[in-house]
């Protein structure tokens, strides 16, 4: 049995986020890493535009409203485990990443090439280092120093890794380029601290490097004996601190400080800025302030903490508060944010004395925000929540004051003041704090201070979310349904049309999530209409007074472009054809569009060019330049017009208020080189394709400004953000300009977003010979060109400089395939993102534009295109022999025709979204928002489309009109109820409560969905001689009272996602629901035949003193009479069976109409008989079995501890015995089939984050005569799977009426969602396909570059926790490498194919065939 394994849906959590610059000095951005993927954001102000005259003095200087806007995503083969970034050269910082066991990855961004740059890997896994121990529960952790002299990652729990930096990078200029240059990380080496004289320190629980020693210092927090909470009462005060002095150079690092007795749950460590310095210490019950040479300063914040300790502690008045699971970060160097476990931010503000030792905490309720799983600042007015169990956010934070009768000087609001002597404010304010309301004069309150008074201002601030990043994780549970609105007009396919429903998030961030993989549109009519090759909607004469006030305009026209006519159609209304008009009829539109801000309207047939106002045509240009004119593209005022044998033509349009508007001809321009085969005209607004260099460069492109300047000013710009420089933040400033320092630093980033770009317009031509070339226009100069561009390179990049070696290279045999059609388009925030895209043959090639600016030549363009990984393969299936004949055809005729119709069609305001359609056999729409991600989402519903355009008027707001196979025009919209800026379109319905299953009954198509909302309570169940009974037990108020879930089921509408009325039930209180599912059962009652019901198992659970029950609840969902204006009360859920079991009801299933349900340590079999369960079988298995799963009479089970195991159910003799079962210990997640026609297989997740195969094969030696199952495969996924499904193979085809043959229908795809949020399948695959993708793996595995050193091959290799005696079975493929296969450059892919012996396309028809049978949804 071979299998491939495929993602098809990104992991969206995030885990771990840092705010850094990333891609330059000039800029900087939030980089944010979940699971194994990093993805890198740049901070977006939404500021109007201010033109290049206007006055600057009106600033506000409010923090702008923003927006994240991801700039660049990166895909690694591993999970990332830890994350920080370091500035190693003043260009940009690079990113430590360290990954599981112990690897470390120094990486930073490539302006060549726009993509991660390896600096250098350091691989501590060998078996001394790990000394001894097996398994490793604790993940790595990287810090770095504060100075970036060094950085430290904890190994195992108990080692720690000193990785120094080079510091002499000022002196002499290193080249990063050149592979001979000492790079910028020395060698690295390992303390043990176990081997400390004084303190033995081991299992380190956390690390923080100091602020404010001379070397770098490094304070650990471990705990050297263990304990638990339940043995507090013998062993507490576990926990202990060390401060080591990193002495680098000669690799000593002894103790310096050191601290024991702390309490035993100490989580984290948060290192405190200066000027205070020292270090917080968070325990779940406590907070504590610790710093050299002053005693601690420690608080508890609930009653626990009071007693578990004998640490001292005062009271926290006005707080009950935990800190497990609790996340910092430093606003100001004095005041803390602090995120708790369900969500609540705190303001935590430092009192200091005038000592400088923080004498009081004050904590201020600010807000209640995502369950948070990691934070950052950024630019100083905006927080970064990142979280893995609901949507990210990003707050702005502004400081509301507090009432506080200490008002010194600086403590005035700035806007209550008189102007003198605000203005002096400043000059002593800018460079103290980042905020006017916090200046006060330092110098004066340390002279004269008392030692009562505390000299910090309290502020409260409020937050408030400006932009969110959609998550869909954890899916613990996913079930598949009908979707609700599918226009009839897609009824007729072979094959089910399904969505998706999966749980997400927990606690109040709980949520349903609604996906479907492909676009459906919604349709308003169908007209059928022969023959239409191509079409355009154009905008009528509107009144100007109408022009002005509405944005948007209505499409008033229609054209329809046949063979040798044009239909034009009034779309008004109705729509209807236009009788009289200056439009040309009688021949072919090659193109139409609107001109002179949407004022004209332009249409251009193969003889010439007309110009018309509304229906009146105002000049008629005839062009006669030796053959036809068959393409034309649009960039206003300027019109470009090829002709058949490549002469091109430049047409502008003016205005002037006197006369009317005109188009003037520039004069045939013909290079004799290689004629013009596509072009496309474009107007840059993003201001990238420009020949300057950013402000910062001198007129020399080579000359940087010096690295010591740049050293300096970022240390100021250091100080000043975060106050970590050796010079005291109180030195006076050398200048008393009141504009300087401060001010500038703390708005000046979001000021760049002001700055209004003027256009500029530009032709792209692509050659007969591949060239591709961008011309100015209009006085077409050349500008940038790239060499064979059809070869696909990962970068283009520019050869319009040498201009000598075109001439006479000698042209090698190559067949140059046909370049079909170019589009240059700007897309996302403000059209600042622009996109190359091209067909070259069948397939398509997509390029982003960058910006680079290293040893260029001043004239040239700034900027270089970097290949886009699309994965869409668009190409149409053809039998072999179909090609063939092609093949012959193309040999006898050399001339080669070129598609003329447009398939990429952009398109902007479709709904609210703008971006490229492709029109074709497999068509696809491709989004990007202001979110700046590309968006690829099929529309497989209705086969291929041939020509498509965007459309607008009174019945139609803003949607579309798109031509099928069969000729019928459709007039559709975009259904609003999805969000289509996500990687497949997704609708969140919020719960506000944990989900835990989810499942469609089939026959009402409903979903039920089961619940659970926290309840504190102070109750517990104890056990007095032969009953049990609820005590209440008696708390003080600083008690945080346990959380006890209740939970619920009810029933949902998936015609709008909201609780159907009157369907909830509520469990009992300790009751927890273990399983629910949608069970197809023989009933004995009133009626025969088999009928879904919905059973749920659940399990008491009353404490470790009492026995363990459950009961089995079995509803029926009847049909009722709806109430009145409720049409959805149409359902509603009958109890048929209740009853407690002697066990613990585990897992249920159901097997030939009964009922299979996990008790306890027994598997049973029940038959429902007149609402009541009769025993029909029984046998002992495991320990405790958690998931069932059948296929006619065989029941695959899930052992939590040892592995899975199948029985059979003989029906005839009433029997239940085992198969077969695996005998070595596996802690399964989730079990389920895999089928391919008459071969099965048993697939199971683990704890690991792998994915094992089993089969059974009584014949084979080692299954012991099929007591064994055999591991037939093996792969580490990197996601913990809690739930899979099956669903059949796709047998109908997009674009043709054909369906799969037999052995396709009969295989099934086994999908997962997994709790990292990604979703992917496993699909059986033949021999001979994966012999030969096996191949390719292993080519492309020392083909591709290995980004930060991950070996794809090692990272998908089995991973357990337990020493196991066999080797990795593999045999299940990467489907995410595989597919890599499709970008790689034309020459690359034939060598690759030369090896295995194999043809490019036959290897690209097999993807394109998994692609096509995987397509669900």
């Amino acid at each position: 049995m071979y299998n491939l394994c495929k993602i098809t849906h990104p992991a969206l959590g995030v885990e771990l986020s840092l705010y850094c610059n990333f891609f330059s000095h000039r800029e900087k951005s939030l980089v944010v890493a979940g699971s194994n993927v990093i993805r890198v954001f740049r901070l977006v102000a939404e500021v109007p535009l201010r033109s290049l005259r206007d006055d600057s003095a009106n600033q506000d200087d409010k923090p702008p409203k923003v927006k994240l806007e991801c700039m660049a995503t990166y895909k690694l083969h591993d999970n990332v485990a830890t994350m920080a970034s370091v500035s190693l050269s003043p260009l940009r910082d690079s990113l430590l990443l360290g990954f599981k066991d112990a690897k470390l990855s120094i990486v930073e961004y490539d302006p060549y090439n726009h993509n991660l740059r390896t600096v250098s890997l350091h691989y501590f896994e060998k078996e001394d280092i790990k000394g001894g121990w097996l398994q490793t529960v604790s993940l790595p952790l990287v810090r770095v120093d504060p100075e970036a002299r060094c950085a430290a990652m904890l190994i195992y729990g108990r080692k720690i890794v000193i990785l120094p930096f080079r510091r002499d990078l000022k002196g002499d200029d290193v080249d990063y380029n050149s592979a001979f240059s000492r790079g910028p990380v020395l060698q690295s080496y390992i303390i043990d601290p176990k081997d400390f004289e004084a303190p033995s320190i081991d299992n380190i629980i956390d690390m923080q490097f100091l602020h404010g020693y001379y070397d770098p210092t490094l304070m650990l927090l471990y705990e050297p004996i263990k304990t638990f909470p339940g043995r507090v009462a013998v062993r507490q005060d576990t926990c202990a601190l060390a401060a080591i002095s990193l002495n680098i150079r000669q690799r000593l690092h002894p103790v310096i400080w050191s601290i024991s007795c702390l309490p035993h749950d100490c989580e984290k460590l948060l290192a405190v800025p200066k000027p205070i310095g020292g270090v917080l210490l968070f325990s779940c019950n406590s907070l504590t302030y610790l710093t050299q040479s002053v005693p601690p300063y420690g608080v508890s914040l609930n009653s626990m903490g009071d007693k578990n300790t004998n640490f001292p502690l005062r009271k926290q008045e006005g707080v009950v508060i935990s800190l497990d699971c609790a996340h910092g970060e430093f606003l100001t160097e004095d005041r803390v944010v602090i995120s708790l476990k369900g969500g609540e931010l705190y303001v935590l503000t430092l009192v200091a004395d005038s000592m400088r030792s923080v004498r009081s905490f004050h904590f201020d309720k600010a807000a209640a925000s995502v369950l948070t799983c990691s934070m950052c600042v950024c630019e100083d007015q905006y927080l970064f929540l990142g979280s893995r169990l609901g949507n990210s956010l990003l707050l702005r934070y502004t400081e509301k004051e507090l009432h506080d009768p200490m008002r010194s000087k600086g403590n005035v609001p700035s806007d209550q003041e008189p102007p003198v002597k605000k203005s002096r404010l400043d000059t002593l304010g800018d460079w103290i704090a980042s905020n006017v309301d916090d200046i006060r004069d330092d110098d004066a309150l340390e002279v004269y201070g008392h030692e009562d008074t505390s000299t910090v201002q309290l502020t409260s601030y409020s937050f408030e979310v400006m932009d969110s990043l959609l998550n869909i994780g954890p899916c613990g549970d996913v079930a598949m349904g009908e979707p609700a609105f599918l226009s009839e007009e897609y009824d007729n396919s072979v094959d089910p049309c399904v969505e998706l429903v999966t749980t997400s998030g927990h606690g109040k961030n709980g949520a349903l999530s609604i996906l479907q993989r492909s676009i459906k549109p919604q349709v308003l009519t169908t007209f059928d209409l022969p023959d239409v090759e191509d079409m355009w909607t154009l905008v009528g004469k509107v009144d100007e007074r109408r022009r002005r006030e509405t944005g948007l305009l209505d499409h008033s026209f229609l054209i329809l472009s046949r063979s040798d006519s044009s239909l034009i159609l009034r779309t008004e209304e109705e729509i209807n054809e236009l009788e009289e008009s200056g439009f040309n009829t009688t021949s072919k539109t090659v193109f139409a569009g609107n001109m002179g801000n949407n004022r004209y309207i332009v249409q251009v047939t193969s003889g010439g060019v007309r110009l018309l106002e509304g229906t009146v045509q105002l000049q008629h240009l005839p062009v006669d330049v030796g053959s036809p004119l068959v393409a034309a593209s649009l960039a206003d005022p300027y019109l470009a017009v090829l002709a058949q044998d490549g002469t091109l033509m430049i047409f502008t349009l003016a205005t002037t208020r006197a006369s009317t508007a005109r188009l003037s001809p520039a004069k045939p321009i013909n290079t004799g080189r290689s004629p013009l085969q596509t072009i496309c005209a474009y107007c840059d607004v993003s201001g990238l394709f420009t020949t300057r260099y950013p402000e910062d460069r001198e007129k020399d492109p080579k000359l940087f400004r010096t690295d010591a300047d740049i050293k300096k000013e970022l240390d100021d710009e250091d100080e000043m953000l975060y106050g970590n420089t050796d010079i005291s933040v109180f030195d006076p400033p050398k200048t008393f300009n009141p504009q300087a320092g401060q001010e500038k630093t703390k708005n000046d980033w979001w000021r760049k977003w002001q700055k209004e770009i003027r256009p500029s317009y530009w032709l792209v031509g692509v050659r007969d010979n591949g060239d591709l070339e961008i011309y100015t226009l209009p006085d077409f100069k050349l500008s940038y060109s790239v060499k064979n561009f059809w070869l696909g390179q990962r970068v283009l990049t520019d050869s319009s400089a040498n201009t000598t070696s075109t001439q006479a290279n000698p042209t090698l045999e190559v067949n140059i395939p046909t370049i079909h059609e170019v589009l240059l388009v700007g897309m996302g925030n403000r059209n600042l993102r622009p996109v190359l895209l091209a067909r070259v043959e069948e397939d398509l090639l997509m390029y982003e534009v960058f910006p680079f600016y290293e040893n260029l030549s001043p004239t040239q363009l700034k900027i270089r295109l970097r290949l886009i990984e699309h994965n869409l393969i668009l190409r149409e299936k053809r039998s072999s022999r179909n090609r063939r004949k092609a093949e012959e055809e193309g040999g006898s005729g050399q001339e080669r025709k070129i598609d003329r119709v447009s398939k990429l069609r952009g398109f902007s305001n479709i709904s609210v979204y703008s971006g490229v359609f492709i029109c074709g056999p497999y068509p696809h729409w491709v989004f990007m928002t202001v979110r700046g991600e590309l968006r690829y989402h099929p529309m497989s519903v209705d086969g291929s489309v041939k020509c498509f355009t965007p459309f607008r008027n009174i019945n139609c707001q803003n949607g579309f009109l798109y031509f099928n196979r069969k000729d019928s025009m459709r007039i559709c919209l975009l259904p609003t109820i999805l969000s289509y800026d996500a990687p497949w379109p997704v609708r969140k319905v919020p719960l506000r409560c944990s989900p835990h299953f989810i499942v469609h009954h089939l026959e009402t198509k409903t979903y039920c969905v089961v619940t659970s909302t926290s309840e504190p309570t102070l109750k517990i169940w104890k056990f007095n001689g032969d009953d049990k009974e609820e005590i209440k037990e008696e708390r003080d108020e600083r008690f945080i009272p346990v959380q006890a879930p209740l939970f619920s089921i009810q029933l949902f509408s998936p015609v709008n996602w909201q609780m159907i009325p009157n369907t909830e039930y509520c469990l009992e209180p300790w009751e927890h629901v273990t399983c629910c599912k949608n069970v197809i059962l023989a009933y004995e009652g009133d009626r025969s035949g088999l009928r879904g019901y919905l059973a749920l198992g659940t399990t008491y659970c009353f404490g470790e003193d009492i026995t363990c029950r459950g009961r089995i609840i079995i509803f029926d969902v009847i049909d009722v009479v709806p109430e009145p204006g409720q049409p959805l009360t149409k359902n509603r859920l009958k109890m048929l069976y209740e009853g407690e079991q002697k066990g613990p009801v585990t897992a249920l299933a159901h097997c030939r109409g009964l009922l299979v349900s996990a008790i306890g340590q027994k598997v049973y079999i029940w038959q429902l008989k007149n609402t009541d369960l009769v025993g029909m079988a029984f046998i002992d298995t495991q320990i405790y079995t958690h998931q069932l799963s059948c296929i006619k009479s065989l029941i695959l089970g899930a052992d939590i501890c040892k592995s899975i195991f199948i029985l059979r159910f003989q029906e005839e003799n009433r029997t239940l015995s085992l198969v077969a079962r695996d005998h070595k210990p596996l802690q399964v997640y989730g079990v389920q089939y895999l089928v391919d026609n008459t071969t099965l297989a048993f697939l199971c997740s683990d704890a690991d984050k792998n994915m094992v195969v089993f089969t059974y094969n009584p014949e084979s030696h080692e299954s012991a005569g099929g007591t064994r199952l055999i591991r037939k495969g093996d792969f580490h996924l990197g996601h913990h799977v809690n739930s899979f499904f099956r669903i059949r193979c796709r047998v109908g085809d997009v674009s043709g009426e054909r369906r799969a043959g037999q052995n396709i229908e009969r295989r099934h795809i086994t999908e997962m969602a997994t709790l990292d949020g990604s979703l992917g399948y496993v699909l059986p695959v033949s021999e001979r396909t994966y012999r030969r993708f096996s191949m390719i793996y292993n080519l492309l595995v020392q083909h591709l570059p290995h980004i930060a050193g991950l070996n794809p091959k090692a990272c998908h290799t089995v991973q357990s926790r337990q020493k196991l005696n066999i080797n990795p079975a593999r045999a299940i493929l990467d489907g995410e490498l595989i597919w890599s296969f499709l970008h790689l450059p034309v020459p690359e892919k034939a060598e690759i194919a030369k090896k295995i012996g194999a043809k490019v396309d036959d290897i690209i028809e097999e993807l394109m065939e998994l692609d096509r049978m995987t397509a669900h949804f």
